[in-house]
This record gives C-alpha cells, sequence and structure tokens, in this order.
C-alpha cells in the first residue's frame, strides 16, 4: 500500500506475481534447436549402457559412485573434500581438523540424503510435490553441524541461520538476481511441482523439461542456503524417473563440477529477462534457457559417454589385466600381496555375469579346488569380490585401491 501524494487517499500498490516462464521452449524454438536430437541421444545413450550391464554389476557401481556425486556436487559449492576423505568419514575416521571435520559431514549428509530418496521409491507425484523439496533440505541439513547453518551475502557477512526445511523469510541477492519475496515462495513452488510434472510432457520432451525445471528451481532459490545441492539431487532422481535406468552409473555432478563456471554462467544468463520479440512470448529469456538446457543435455551425454567406454568389455578386461598387473609390481597401495594371472579372468567374469557361481570361479581359475578357493579368500579379503554368505555367489566389487584402474580420472586421488 501506499499514500497517494495529492489526495492522501490509500491506494492498492500495482503487485505482479513474479513469472518464471516460459516453462520449456515453445515448439518453433524446439523446432529450430538441437534440444530434441540431444534428448533423444541421451535417452538412447543410457538405454544401451543399462543394456550393456548385468543388474549386479550396475547396483555395484551405483553404491560407488555415491561418494563421487557427493564429492562433486559439494565441490560446486566449494567443499574440496576428497572422495577417499568421503569413505573415512563414512567409516567413522574424521579429520583432526574442525573445519575439515565439518565439511566431511557435510560430504556424508549428501550421501545419507541420496540413499533416503533411494530408500524412499516415491512416485512421480511424490517427487514433484512441495514436500518433497522441504524434507531434502531438511534431511541434508539435519545430518551436518549447525555452523554450517550459517548463510552469508554476497560480501561474506553473515545474514542468518538457515531453518532446515522451511522456506526462506528473508530477501536475497544471487549475483544480478533478485530471486522472489518470501511470501510468494509457496505459491510459486506450488506452480512449479506442477508445471514440471512429466505427465505433461510426451516421450524425450520429458529430459528437456527436467533441465528447464533444474534452472526455475534456483531461479526461485526458495531456501535461504543449499538450493544448488538439493536441485542436483531432485534433478537426479527426476532423470531417473523418467527413465534413464543407467542413471547412476554416470553422475551429472561430474560433469557440472569439471564445466562448473559454465555451469554457473549459464545458469546466471537463464535468470535474464525475455530480451526482444525473437526471444520467446514469456517473461524470462527463452533463448538463453535454450542454452542452458543446451549445455545440460550435452553434459549429461558426456558423462555417458565417459562411463560407456570405460565399461566396454575389451576395455573393463584390460584395465582389470593392468590392475593385476600392477598388484603384481606392488604399485597399487592400500593393499598388499600378489595376485595369480587367474585373479583376472575372475573379476572379469564376475563383472560380466553380476554374480558368479562358485563353481564357475573354481573351473575358471585353473587351479586345484583347494589352490582357487585361496585365490578367492585373497580377493575377498581385498574387497574385489564379495558373498551374502559362504555358499552364495560371488559378486564383482570396486574397493578404493582399484578404482584408479577400473576408473581412470573418475575423481581425484589420495
Amino acid at each position: 500500500m501506499y499514500v497517494g501524494k495529492k489526495t492522501g487517499q490509500i491506494k492498492a500498490m500495482a503487485t505482479t506475481r513474479p513469472d518464471f516462464s516460459p516453462f520449456v521452449p515453445g515448439e518453433g524454438a524446439l523446432k529450430t534447436s538441437e534440444l530434441p536430437d540431444k534428448a533423444v541421444k541421451l535417452a538412447t545413450s543410457s538405454a544401451k549402457l543399462s543394456g550393456n550391464l548385468a543388474a549386479e554389476t550396475r547396483n555395484t557401481i551405483r553404491e560407488y559412485m555415491g561418494a563421487i556425486n557427493s564429492y562433486y556436487s559439494n565441490l560446486i559449492e566449494g567443499n574440496k573434500t576428497r572422495p577417499h576423505e568421503i569413505r573415512a568419514a563414512q567409516k567413522g575416521e574424521f579429520s583432526d581438523d574442525p573445519a575439515k571435520r565439518d565439511l566431511q559431514q557435510e560430504s556424508v549428509s549428501h550421501i545419507q540424503v541420496q540413499s533416503w530418496i533411494e530408500e524412499q521409491a516415491m512416485d512421480q507425484d511424490a517427487l514433484y510435490s512441495r514436500h518433497f523439496f522441504k524434507a531434502v533440505h531438511d534431511k541434508f541439513y539435519q545430518g551436518i553441524p549447525e555452523s554450517l547453518w550459517l548463510f552469508r551475502d554476497q560480501q561474506g557477512e553473515v545474514r542468518g541461520k538457515v531453518v532446515p526445511g522451511e522456506w526462506r523469510t528473508e530477501f536475497v541477492n544471487v549475483g544480478q538476481h533478485v530471486p522472489p519475496k518470501p511470501e510468494d515462495l509457496e505459491s510459486l513452488m506450488q506452480q512449479f511441482c506442477s508445471v514440471y510434472h512429466p505427465k505433461h510432457y510426451l516421450g524425450d520432451k520429458k529430459f528437456i523439461a527436467a533441465m528447464c525445471a533444474h534452472h526455475r528451481f534456483v531461479w526461485i532459490h526458495p531456501f535461504s542456503d543449499g538450493n544448488g545441492r538439493v536441485a542436483r539431487l531432485f534433478t537426479d532422481q527426476a532423470l531417473k524417473s523418467i527413465g534413464l535406468e543407467s542413471y547412476g552409473v554416470w553422475c551429472l555432478s561430474r560433469g557440472l563440477a569439471r564445466s562448473s563456471d559454465r555451469y554457473k554462467t549459464l545458469l546466471a544468463r537463464a535468470d535474464n529477462s525475455r530480451q526482444g520479440d525473437h526471444d520467446g512470448r514469456g517473461v524470462l529469456s527463452e533463448v538463453h534457457l535454450i542454452n542452458f538446457c543446451d549445455f545440460m543435455l550435452d553434459t549429461a551425454i558426456d558423462q555417458i559417454d565417459y562411463i560407456s567406454d570405460l565399461l566396454q568389455l575389451n576395455e573393463i578386461h584390460k584395465r582389470i589385466d593392468s590392475y593385476i598387473r600392477a598388484r603384481n609390481d606392488e604399485r597399487v597401495s592400500g593393499v598388499t600381496g600378489k595376485l595369480k594371472e587367474a585373479a583376472s579372468l575372475i573379476l572379469y567374469n564376475a563383472f560380466v555375469k553380476g554374480e558368479l557361481e562358485r563353481s564357475l570361479a573354481y573351473e575358471l581359475s585353473g587351479m586345484p579346488e583347494r589352490s582357487a578357493r585361496r585365490l578367492l579368500g585373497q580377493l575377498k579379503d581385498d574387497g574385489l569380490l564379495s558373498e551374502t554368505s559362504s555358499k552364495s555367489p560371488l559378486k564383482w566389487e570396486i574397493p578404493e585401491h582399484a578404482e584408479p584402474w577400473y576408473f581412470p580420472n573418475l575423481a581425484p586421488g589420495v
């Protein structure tokens, strides 16, 4: 409300509801862009990768990638805790340095939230709900020290303290972007969950909508802090829910972190208002939204290609061989003891099949049964194979000491 200068009459101040249209690029813009073709490539590449892996092997890689995804998502926010430090924290081994310990806890909390999301096995209605976003935010912050609940302005001054799982109650600036007022957040998030629900999109357009949603969530900026992490956790699950079965074997955050400056630049540009008649019909720039989605699709496809190349059968066999040679040359840190050459064939077949029957493992070893048992015992002790019982099939595993050979350049080492 404001008071008129001449009459003193109270008048209603003109208000406009924040608008994040276009929700997705218009049909005309899509036809002249590469987004539809890239969405198709994303779907087909993901399906091919998933189809080439045994279910147990796929699950093993997904579980291992939890720390990798946490590392890269948190790296975007400035947390440089490395994967080996994250895995140490998962086992209760924290740094003596309080600041490093806090960051380890932050990384572990990210993994715990990832696991919680997986355990819920939620449908799309539950995923595209305000409750989901609040629950993810709450669980992440409840898992980290309160020293990390403080949020700061662009000058580094403390502005306040995060309330886990609650929309922000303060005005904020994010670079040049001024996010919506606190009183508009509830209705905006309701609209967000409605317009981006996959039921509104046909075929591969769902992938384009998911990438658009990633930006629009960050544009709304509903929480005092933690919006980037929540956006990436949501996008991870959204991509799975709309058909990317291989998601988790590869992770989008790895690509985003490796191109962090470009990711943040394109996010910021997509905040811009519409630039004239050739920039769509919404309030925000359609051109910049297309550019952001193009980058996101390219990044996802690149990460699938990276993992797919590593997991080609002839390639993984070569790298298992390389690992065995490195073990026997004492070039592998974190483990001791040489391995028989037969270990390579056993590990390769465990990878291909997902689960390896013991009788076949004995046969592949080419050794007397007693010697084969000793070799399998060594592979289990070294974390290269696992079992659920003394008679169960053997499962291929990824111990940390084998990562540099199995997945070169996946993440920084020690």
